[in-house]
């Protein structure tokens, strides 16, 4: 028999995916390559055209500064109304306040130039007058351009110490003579707008062709002349804002931008050898041959596990369907996919939220249920108790105030018959709180003011409360629509929280807060009583509304007081929650009905009816 070859699916997968990926791959790393070489070329000629016009634009700055600075000296070498003496002061004082200037000097036809300087500085640096007046006879100035009225500026660096630039600017005389005055300056402040860019040379050419700046600093000690930039003469008379261009210097290619800076013929430019501007490139594209290795890669260990990662979901919905059938609702199914199984997985496990949730809930709902049943007996016992004993009580009470009357005060009998009536009658308050409980005795309600209710309350156990130590604070909301309630009853129910908040915190300092605020639902008032008290654990929250349910010392209390007010609350058809944990304090929280509109008329009846 034949065999069939066998060709999984998982190697289909692999291959088609490998042959798609290389060529997809292939074709994006090469066209990326052209069009990131494109917009990187347009790029970096953008970037050094806008570098170059911005510090084209600082330098006409600091040179226009530098202009300005000049006329003030030149103001005060001639004047006239000033004492030698004083006019030594104030030029003196100039050097001081521009203490980038080094020396001045004035050129008028047919004198000898008169110059002033910063001997204190030259000092410093171990030049004198005579050096500044040496280097100017070897590098005399285009007087005749400048007194025309042309701006002139050049590298005169003769120190390596002080690198310093020559600025000379035309100047009317008092007898309208055309005269010249220039300034020797520290470069210092060039120099640091040439030193800005770490990655572009920057560059200022100056009157003579001579560099006037640069990042190099040495090149400016030397004043190196310019002869790799094209044109340079067209450059310094460039009509246009700034040029781009890309040339050869020592055997690389650069690329660099030139313009003319608006102050004599100077050139300001930056430069950046292709290579490094290109650098990105080559990065990228290794890069992507990098991210194409992986990416087959990716490719064949995806197609690998492709099936597995396909069922496995699978498999997992269906152990988690069999633990949903045994009654677990802890489940929780990982979604690794985003497809239709990925979307099956997030509902299965919506749904066993939703049933666990809902399973709680059914709990939640038994506990109470089983919890009102249990207060339901008791209230059926207690009254049947109280119907029982409460008639034999009142005979005893009765005979027993009978046998007091016929005894004289000083008697030995009468002692132990008060102590009888004094029990019988605490039997009677606990059979009547009994009753209340069983809700035997059915209160008359009326629309109620929930905020009187807090109030008369407060004013109450105020007193009780602040000799205690315990502060009471209340924020009541204004506005709130009236309930149905007896008054006396729902004032009973405060009274008897905060008595118990003082109680519970046993002399300590502390604090009860009492509020009232309407629920966001708009149906019903919520009161809030915390105190600063020692909590309770969760065993005697789930006892404390049963009766004779204490944790009172023997003596101190029947346990009837939060038995009768739940009995109190039922009957208002009110909620009480218990918020409470040991070192925590304690908050109850009452939530009452509405009056509804039947309710309000028929009360407001029965108040005409008994007006009348």
């Amino acid at each position: 028999m034949k065999m069939k070859w066998h060709f999984p699916i998982r190697f289909k997968i692999l291959l088609t995916g490998l042959v798609v990926i290389t060529a997809v791959v292939g074709v994006i790393t090469f066209t990326m390559a052209q069009l990131f070489h494109i917009d990187k070329t347009a790029y970096i000629h953008d970037l050094t055209s806008v570098i170059t016009l911005n510090t084209a634009e600082e330098t006409r700055t600091i040179l226009t500064g530098y202009r300005e600075r000049l006329q003030v000296f030149t103001h005060f070498l001639y004047e006239d109304e000033l004492r030698q003496d004083q006019k030594t002061k104030l030029l003196q004082q100039l050097f001081k306040d521009f203490h980038e200037f080094i020396a001045v000097t004035l050129h008028e036809p047919g004198k000898d130039p008169i110059t002033i300087y910063d001997a204190y500085l030259l000092k410093s640096v171990g030049l004198v007058k005579k050096d500044l007046l040496e280097h100017r006879r070897k590098n005399p100035l285009p007087m005749d351009e400048i007194r025309s009225g042309k701006a002139f500026v050049e590298n005169s660096t003769i120190s390596d110490a002080l690198p310093s630039l020559t600025i000379v600017i035309a100047h009317k005389t008092p007898e309208k003579k055309n005269a010249a005055v220039s300034a020797v300056i520290r470069l210092d402040n060039l120099l640091r707008l040439a030193q800005r860019s770490k990655v572009f040379e920057t560059f200022i050419v100056d009157s003579r062709g001579n560099l006037l700046v640069h990042s190099d600093r040495q090149l400016v000690v030397k004043r190196s002349h310019i002869d790799w930039i094209p044109q340079l003469e067209d450059l310094q008379k460039e009509a246009s804002l700034s040029r781009t261009m890309e040339y050869v210097q020592n055997g690389a290619e650069m690329v660099g931008g030139f313009a003319r800076v608006e102050f004599s013929d100077l050139v300001a430019g930056v430069q950046i050898r292709k290579a490094m501007a290109y650098l990105t490139a080559r990065e990228l594209l290794k890069n992507l041959m990098m991210v194409s290795l992986l990416l087959l890669l990716i490719a064949v260990i995806a197609s690998l596990f492709w099936s597995k990662r396909i069922t496995r979901p699978i498999e997992l919905l269906s152990m988690a369907t069999r633990q949903v059938g045994q009654g677990e609702f802890e489940v929780n199914v990982e979604s690794t996919s985003h497809d239709e199984i990925g979307d099956l997985a997030n509902s299965f496990n919506t749904m066993i939220s939703e049933l666990n949730v809902r399973e709680n809930a059914l709990l939640e709902a038994q506990e109470a249920l089983v919890h009102s049943e249990k207060m339901s007996a008791f209230g059926q016992i207690g009254a049947g108790i109280a119907h029982e004993v409460k008639n034999p009580l009142a005979g005893i009470l009765g005979y027993t105030q009978l046998s007091m009357r016929k005894l004289e005060k000083g008697d030995p009998l009468r002692k132990n018959l008060e102590t009888i009536e004094k029990e019988t009658k605490r039997c009677k308050t606990i059979i009547d709180n009994l009753m209340k409980f069983a809700r035997q005795d059915k209160s008359e309600k009326r629309l109620s003011d929930i905020n009187l209710v807090v109030n008369d309350a407060l004013a109450i156990v105020d007193h009780q409360l602040t000799i205690n130590n315990v502060a009471i604070e209340k924020e009541l909301a204004s506005d709130l629509p009236d309930i149905m309630a007896n008054a006396s009853q729902i004032q009973q129910v405060l009274m008897n929280l905060m008595i118990n908040a003082q109680q519970a915190m046993a002399g300590d300092k502390g604090r009860v807060r009492i509020s009232t605020r309407l629920l966001d639902s708009s149906s019903r008032v919520e009161v809030s009583v915390s105190d600063t008290g020692p909590g309770m654990t969760k065993e005697v929250r789930e006892k404390i509304f049963e009766p004779f349910f204490t944790t009172k010392v023997v003596g101190e209390g029947t346990g009837l007081g939060l038995s009768v007010s739940y009995g109190i609350l039922k009957d208002h058809d009110a909620e009480i929650v218990v918020d409470s944990a040991p070192g925590e304090g304690t908050t109850f929280i009452l939530r009452f009905p509405l009056a509804e509109s039947g309710e309000k008329e028929e009360t407001l009846d029965k108040d005409e009816r008994k007006t009348a």
